[in-house]
Parts: structure tokens; sequence; C-alpha cells
């Protein structure tokens, strides 16, 4: 359900994040016109080598993604191809890779996992850990809707689809994974004169949430 819900087909070049052992890779290779996967562990190079040997429209390129020119690298290696993003999100770096992903300006869709675990601190943990599904995908007016929120809705429509249990990774991991579908707008929902300065005052309203407006501005802003 995961490679389907990339929309990934001949006509796509598709983004990977944390290929892992290269399933997802395989799967999207089969669908997609071009796979770009970029692994931050070095020591997954042998075993990727290996899984992925006959799929020939597969790149692999061992880094951080956080440190590589996006659109740079869409023009490069997807022309002539609809650029998308399937990625599997660490919970500790889910704000910063979207915020990156979605800053490019080059991606037709974000389709993301967003790992959340159930350790021994179950209830609380996944309680804190799926709360970044449902800021994501959040409705004006609710305790979920937040600054993340308004970021992401500002750039993208997201849809929240379903959740992958354990099991289908193998070796299973000890987390469950949400995966969330970003659809990225062709313009901003609104015109702003300044967007920095929007996303400015809207980090200070949502900052203290016990404050008054006025005073959560006058403090961050």
């Amino acid at each position: 359900r995961y490679y389907n819900a990339s929309g990934a087909d001949e006509h796509t070049g598709v983004l990977e994040v944390g290929p892992g052992i290269g399933c997802l890779t395989e799967q999207l290779a089969q669908r997609a016109g071009k796979v770009v996967s970029v692994e931050l562990d070095e020591r997954l190079r042998p075993v990727l080598a290996e899984t992925l040997a006959g799929c020939e429209n597969v790149e692999l390129v061992f880094g951080d993604v956080l440190a590589l020119d996006l659109p740079q690298l869409v023009a490069e290696r997807f022309p002539g191809l609809r650029p998308v993003v399937c990625a599997n999100l660490p919970y500790n770096v889910t704000s910063p890779l979207l915020t990156a992903f979605l800053t490019a300006g080059c991606f037709d869709t974000v389709t993301v996992m967003i790992q959340r675990e159930v350790a021994r601190r179950r209830q609380l943990t996944v309680l804190i850990q799926k709360e970044v599904a449902l800021r994501i995908c959040a409705k004006p007016g609710t305790a979920d809707y937040g600054a993340l929120t308004v970021f992401v809705q500002w750039h993208a429509e997201p849809e929240l689809l379903f959740d992958v249990p354990p099991h289908c990774f193998v070796p299973a991991p000890k987390v469950t994974s949400t995966v969330v579908r970003l659809h990225v707008r062709k313009a901003r929902p609104v015109a702003v004169q300044d967007e920095k300065l929007l996303f400015t005052v809207v980090r200070a309203a949502f900052n203290q949430r016990r404050k008054t407006l006025i005073n959560a501005l006058s403090a961050g802003v």
C-alpha cells in the first residue's frame, strides 16, 4: 500500500529517503521511471548493492538528504519526469525533513511514513509520536492544530492514509508507522507580502498557548 500511495509510475521520478535494505526501493523501481534513493548509513552499501543489483533505474546516494541541493538533484536526475518524494521519517527529524521537501519547490507530492515508538512506555510514547501525523492533518480550531500544521498546510494539502504495523518489516522494528501523503500546492492559499514574517508570527502565536495572543506575540515577535 505504501508504494502505491506514492503514485509512482513510468512518468515519475521518485526521491526515496531511508531505503533500509531496499524492499521499498525495489517496489518503487518496478513502477517508477527512475528512483534516487538517499541513505545516511554507509554500512548498508553492500546490502543495497546486492538487493538492488537488478534495478537499473535506481541510483543510490549515500549521505544526509538535508545537505543536498534538492532542486538541482531533481533537475539533473529527473528530466522529463514528475518528481515525487517517498520517505521514511524518524520522529526526531520529521520537521526539518518536511521543511526541506516542501520548501524545495520541485515536488508534486510528498508521501512519508512517520515512525512512532511502541516501547515500554507504550501509551505515552504512542500519543506523543502519533501527534505528529495528527498535527500535520489537523483542522483549525482543534487541539492538534499548531505551527507545524500551518506550515505544512501552507505548502501542501495533507492526507492521513494508514498505519503500518511492525510485522510488515524485516526485521520487525519496535515502532509502528503512519503514512501521510502531502499534495504540494501549486499556489499559496492566500497572498502575503512577507512569508518569513508570517511564520515568525505563527510560531510566536503557538509557542506559548496559555498566554493571550497579544502577550505571546509581544514575547516572540
